[in-house]
Formats: C-alpha cells, structure tokens, sequence
C-alpha cells in the first residue's frame, strides 16, 4: 500500500471518529457556553469529559495535519520547502494537542 493510500485511509477514518466527538463536543459546548467559570471548570474537570475532549483534540489535529499536508503536496513545487512545512505542520500537531491535554488534567 503506497504512502497516498495510507492517508487517504487515515483521513477517512478519523473523519468517522471526529463525527460523534464534534456532536458531543457541540452539544457541551451549547450547555455550558452562558455558564460561570466555576461550572465550565466542574465540566472540564470530570474524567469522562477529559478523557472525551483528549480524544477530540488529537483526532482533530491529525484530521486538520492531514488535511493540510495534502494542500502543501499540491501546491508547493519546491521538495525542500515542502518538507520543512510538513515537518512543522506535524510537529505543532503533536505539540499543540499535548499542551493542550496537560493543562487539562491539570485543572483542579
């Protein structure tokens, strides 16, 4: 299986994954959206909740990585450039999504 294969598959399947996190994470959002700091931090604070916007987060930024990857393939001729651009897409896609969970379990 080629490499254009394997990301094809990755895109369609974390599209299939991203599908009901987007819907729980739209219907949360809507609930606690006109609430107080402290109800929006009692949310972000129950284990299910973090265990469900973590996977949100990673799946989200390696869709969107993906995603991008696939527009700097089509639209940067130059390989060296290209390269550097998909090097650092990929590298704040894991750095962002990491942050973003440590501070999450850090919430009290």
């Amino acid at each position: 299986m080629n490499l254009a294969t394997k990301k094809w598959i990755f895109l369609k399947v974390s599209s299939i994954i991203l599908l009901p996190l987007m819907l729980w994470f739209i219907v949360n959002f809507i609930a606690i959206y006109d609430q107080s700091y402290s109800e929006v931090l009692k949310f972000f604070t129950n284990s299910t909740t973090k265990f469900l916007f973590s996977l949100f987060i990673v799946f989200a930024y390696f869709f969107s990585a993906l995603s991008i990857s696939e527009v700097f393939e089509d639209y940067i001729s130059n390989d060296k450039i290209k390269n550097v651009a998909n090097r650092l897409l990929f590298l704040s896609a894991m750095i962002i999504p990491l942050i973003t969970i440590i501070f999450l379990f850090n919430l009290s």
